[in-house]
């Protein structure tokens, strides 16, 4: 019996000049790690975000938010507030500079970070420990968060906010780019992300001084001397000139993929919506997603399940939506604030093939055996 073409979650689309600029690496010897690539991967970045913003081009995301909080001055034994429906690379730079993560659940129209959660935190944590030095939130598969709502939180109490925007690149909050709304911002071009680099990240800061700052710290803190001198400690964090010329060549065609992802989610409901049994999450007014992957939320665990097997029995790839960090093994213990919001949708919530690769032909393979599942 022939398997099947597999149909896979999100799978890396190069455009065509990715070639180019890695050649130009090659043929003018920049394979040491920096080079005219990563300045110029940068920019383009920087221009695409618009603003007076300036970006260190990092080696992962998680890389980009572990020196968010470092230059933040989040130190050992601080607390630190984070949404907890989220991936675990969110959370764990907070444990690697010894602070202590504080979860906060979602809300409904989003899927992230619950405003009226996150203040009743702050007032929790002010009262009975002190003030939290820092949050993250998140802009979910490609959804924002509410920016205004967050961002007037943070500063009534003085708290920076940490930008995650690694499924996000594209996504814009009343006509303004996501990674560029708060005190420092992050993105991911990790080999499932809306555009790639293989593996990589950035950091986006408001100041040359903050990206200097960045930059020196992610190629091991070397003093200014003739010598390897080195009066803190720093880490290996900076992209290659070699990935950075994929992520040039992936920057020329990032509309063209935000365009693509929002075609397979209106693909999706628009043949999916009249079941009752599964529901999608609409954008809110001035929300722009770019909809990275395509969510569904259904009636049960059991029916999620049975859709995502029998996905998997035609050789498609599906995933649970993510498990919120507070019901993680490796953050049990940790303090959190929930609703409920985010243990629902993880029990009922799934991902379907959202790739801009995606053929007519794979979007309607997935749809039929959705629609043929829910007829059983």
């Amino acid at each position: 019996m022939l398997t099947k073409t597999k149909i896979y979650l999100s799978s890396p689309h190069m455009g065509g000049s990715e070639q180019k600029f890695v050649n130009e690496a090659f043929s003018t010897n920049w394979i040491a790690p920096l080079g005219p690539n990563v300045d110029g991967f940068e920019n383009d970045i920087q221009t695409y975000l618009g603003g007076n913003k300036h970006v260190a081009a990092l080696s992962s995301g998680t890389a980009s938010i572990h020196l968010a909080l470092k230059i933040l001055g989040v130190t050992n034994g601080d607390e630190v507030l984070c949404q907890s429906f989220t991936f675990s690379a969110s959370a764990n730079p907070i444990l690697y500079l010894g602070a202590t993560p504080i979860f906060i659940d979602s809300e409904k129209d989003t899927w992230n970070i619950s405003p009226e959660l996150l203040e009743i935190a702050i007032k929790d944590r002010i009262e009975k420990h002190r003030k939290p030095k820092a949050m993250i939130a998140v802009h979910l598969y490609g959804m924002p968060y509410k920016v205004d709502e967050i961002n007037a939180i943070a500063k009534k109490y003085d708290i920076p906010v940490v930008e995650d925007s690694a499924e996000a690149l594209g996504s814009k909050y009343f006509n303004r780019k996501c990674g560029a709304l708060s005190d420092a911002g992050i993105l991911s071009f990790n080999g499932n992300k809306i555009i790639t680099t293989s593996g990589g990240g950035a950091l986006i800061v408001n100041s040359d001084e903050l990206k200097k700052k960045a930059v020196f710290l992610s190629t091991q803190a070397r003093d200014n001397a003739p010598h390897y001198e080195h009066s803190s400690v720093g880490y290996n964090y900076r992209m290659s000139n070699v990935l950075a010329g994929i992520g040039r060549g992936q920057m020329e065609v990032i509309d063209d993929r935000v365009s693509a992802r929002r075609k397979n989610f209106d693909f999706y409901k628009k043949h999916l919506s009249q079941f009752d049994d599964i529901t999608f999450l609409d954008e809110q007014n001035g929300f722009f997603s770019n909809r990275w992957i395509t969510c569904i939320e259904t009636k049960s665990y059991e029916l999620r399940e049975k859709i995502r097997l029998e996905l998997l029995k035609d050789n498609i790839e599906s995933r649970p939506l993510w498990k919120p960090m507070h019901m993680q093994p490796v953050f049990k213990g940790y303090l959190h604030f929930t609703n409920g919001v985010s243990e629902t949708l993880f029990e009922k919530g799934l991902c379907l093939p959202s790739g801009s690769n995606l053929s007519q032909e794979d979007l309607t393979r997935v749809v039929n055996n959705i629609k043929n599942t829910l007829k059983l």
